[in-house]
């Protein structure tokens, strides 16, 4: 077993490699950019390396630089995590001509497998089903439009190079078919570093299930059964469980033989993952699974194969590497249980899923096994993936294993960036998913009732206010009246919406929130252990009854980084903001305007497509903003001439910055 190792990545996964490093008494090498100085995965490494400044180009896919740090510090093989340099073969040929080990597939299996139209037609070749398309070379713009209307629409546009959702583009009419191809081919390079791009049909209901593959030197190959993935957003992966819903054992030989041989067919060896699309329409069925690409790393959903294996697969991975025998054989892998993973990401669901950067004041997650980089003081890049934690859960079945990643999520607060986890808690609450119905289309098409924004109860403002009064409620009666009343006027800003209530201070630890010099909830029996607060709730009904129930919430208060007060409020699940504005300054912020249009995100600006002086029509495309190697378009409000660009292409700019003016509107 090697005694040093370096892991070429960040974030979550390098964690994850560390961790079990730690465990086999292999000692750890991280790398890291100078943004990531402070990051988790830098403090748990026993040595730390800087490679350069934030953007990726400049740092984590700098190959010859992680090499050489890796000579320095004496690591004898280098983990590649997922991302990144993992699967790129000239990288690894690199690696082991510097006599290191490459913890992975070979640089040649990587090639075979690398590029999705190659490994079509490999697979082709051997007698495994694949989806109809063009996996040719030619890029012409006209050629692949006369493809796409041979196989017939709707059809999806898919970068050959790379995975997780990139370069990918659904079209359903002919006439979006040159602007789709130009994005995902734009999307390709600058994810990639390829923009060739491949056509296939689009299989209506598809499922998305995958089979974990391991192999060894020294000839011997297992799978660790399958995943269902088909839980997507945008092509990226939301929540993933194993083993599959409705998988009969006719259909789970069918998929693992398949994948078995996929992977002895290029003499693999490590941890890889054969991807299926599979036809959802109805029950499984071994002539409706189709081979759609392998990735030759460890998998981000890989913990919930562990859980229902009972295996680590980064110690196989470190195993297998150093040249010794897989651990199990194919008869000594059994499943047990369900497992489910959600991803929570710094993300906003109301706003088109943009990602959000910021610090985390304050992270707290529900009971599961959690892997993360992300904690309280960590800061959200612009410069990588948005991902801050991966919960997962096991039950004896899916019923318990979705019911504990329910309350998990349920117990997560974040506070100081916006996240999913609402979204995620919607979708565990989603009837068809619990019964496990699910396809790839499942979130676009009920999207509506999934984002949809929890309305404020009124004991929230109460528990907020509690907050910005600063009371004691650690101690009884410190900080209240012990006779008599007290009012205070409090105003806090949640969204754009201004609240100000009166908030009456009884004796014995109550409280009163009073709306037109009427009560209609009232706090009793109010305690704090830490972050949580539990009081006795008594709210008016419409009947002019009274209910009461037990209440418990998760309150904090943190500073944001123009020094105004937020306090976070984590009451069933979901987390309600609310800014508290200091009596003595002007509250407000600047108002929207149609005429400037403001940055939805902080990123850079890869395109302007209209200049000053142009006339535009509302809901016209004015420019591309990235970000995280996401973009968004940059939509006019109305119609308008331009009238000024404040950024250039190219140019970084911060959320909420004017982009471009419009001449004022004359009607108004």
């Amino acid at each position: 077993m090697f005694s040093k190792i370096l892991i070429a990545n960040r974030g979550e996964i390098a964690c994850r490699v560390i961790q079990t490093a730690k465990k086999m008494g292999v000692k750890t090498v991280a790398v890291y950019s100078e943004v990531d100085q402070n990051a988790l995965h830098v403090q748990m490494a026993d040595e730390a390396v800087l490679i350069g400044k934030a953007p990726v180009a400049e740092s984590y896919l700098k190959g010859d630089v992680i090499i050489k740090a890796a000579l320095k510090t004496g690591a004898e093989a280098i983990h590649p995590g997922y991302g990144f340099l993992s699967e790129n073969p000239e990288f690894v040929e690199a690696v082991e001509a510097a006599n290191l080990t490459f913890v992975g597939p070979s640089a040649e299996a990587i090639h075979k497998m690398g590029l999705k139209d190659a490994a079509k037609k490999l697979m082709e070749e051997a007698n495994v089903p694949v989806v109809p398309g063009y996996h040719g070379e030619s890029q012409d713009a006209e050629f692949l439009a006369e493809q796409a209307e041979k196989i017939g629409y709707p059809v999806l546009i898919k970068a050959r190079a790379g995975g997780g959702g990139k370069g990918m583009r659904k079209v359903d009419d002919p006439a979006d078919f040159k602007s789709a191809l130009e994005s995902a081919q734009r999307e390709g390079q600058a994810s990639f570093g390829d923009p060739h791009v491949l056509i296939e049909k689009f299989i209506t209901a598809p499922r998305h299930i995958e089979v974990q593959v391991f192999g060894d030197t020294k000839g011997n190959v297992v799978h660790l059964f399958e995943r269902d993935c088909s839980l997507q957003r945008r092509h990226q992966k939301v929540i993933e469980e194993a083993p599959a819903p409705g998988m009969t054992r006719e259909m789970r030989d069918a998929m693992t033989s398949a994948a078995k041989n996929a992977a002895k067919a290029i003499d693999y060896t490590g941890a890889g993952t054969i991807e299926f699309i599979v036809d959802g329409s109805g029950d499984l069925s071994v002539d409706g699974f189709w081979f759609m690409e392998m990735n030759t790393r460890l998998q981000v959903e890989h913990p919930v194969t562990e859980a229902i294996t009972g295996t680590d697969l980064v110690e196989w991975q470190l195993r297998v590497a150093a040249g010794e025998a897989l651990p199990k054989s194919q008869d000594e892998l059994h499943i047990n249980g369900h497992a489910f993973e959600a991803r929570v990401y710094a993300e906003d669901a109301n706003n088109n899923f943009l990602p959000v950067t910021g610090k985390v004041h304050h992270i707290e997650f529900g009971d599961a096994r959690i892997d993360t980089a992300v904690e309280s003081g960590s800061e959200i890049s612009p410069h990588y993936d948005p991902m801050i934690a991966k919960l997962t859960t096991h039950g004896k079945n899916r019923e318990e294993a979705l019911s504990k990643l329910n309350k998990a999520l349920t117990n997560t607060h974040v506070a100081g960036t916006i996240t999913n986890v609402s979204f995620l808690i919607s979708l565990c609450n989603h009837k068809d998913f619990g019964n496990g119905i699910v396809d790839t289309g499942l979130i676009e098409r009920d999207m509506e009732t999934l984002i949809a924004k929890e309305e404020m109860p009124g004991l929230v403002f109460a528990l907020a206010a509690l907050e910005a009064l600063k009371l004691d409620l650690t101690k009884a009666q410190t900080g209240w009246r012990l006779w008599g009343e007290a009012s205070h006027k409090i105003t806090l800003i949640t969204g754009e919406e201004k609240i100000t209530k009166t908030i009456i201070l009884n004796d014995n630890q109550s409280l009163s929130v009073l709306e037109d010099d009427k009560a209609p909830l009232r706090l009793d029996n109010i305690a704090r252990l830490n972050n949580e607060i539990t009081a006795t709730l008594r709210e008016k009904t419409e009947d002019a009854g009274t209910e009461t129930k037990q209440i418990t919430a998760d309150v904090v208060s943190y500073k944001n980084a123009d020094f105004t007060n937020s306090i976070s409020v984590l009451y069933e699940g979901v987390t309600f903001l609310f800014l508290h504005p200091d009596p003595l300054t002007q509250a407000g912020a600047d108002e929207s305007s149609s005429d400037a249009l403001k940055s939805p995100m902080t990123g850079v600006i890869s395109q302007i497509k209209v200049a000053v002086g142009d006339a535009v029509k509302a809901g016209d495309r004015l420019g591309v903003i990235e970000a995280m190697k996401m973009e968004h378009s940059l939509i006019a409000p109305r119609d308008c001439v331009i009238a000024e660009w404040l950024c250039t292409e190219g140019s970084s700019v911060e959320s909420g910055a004017v982009l471009v003016r419009f001449e004022e509107d004359e009607q108004e």
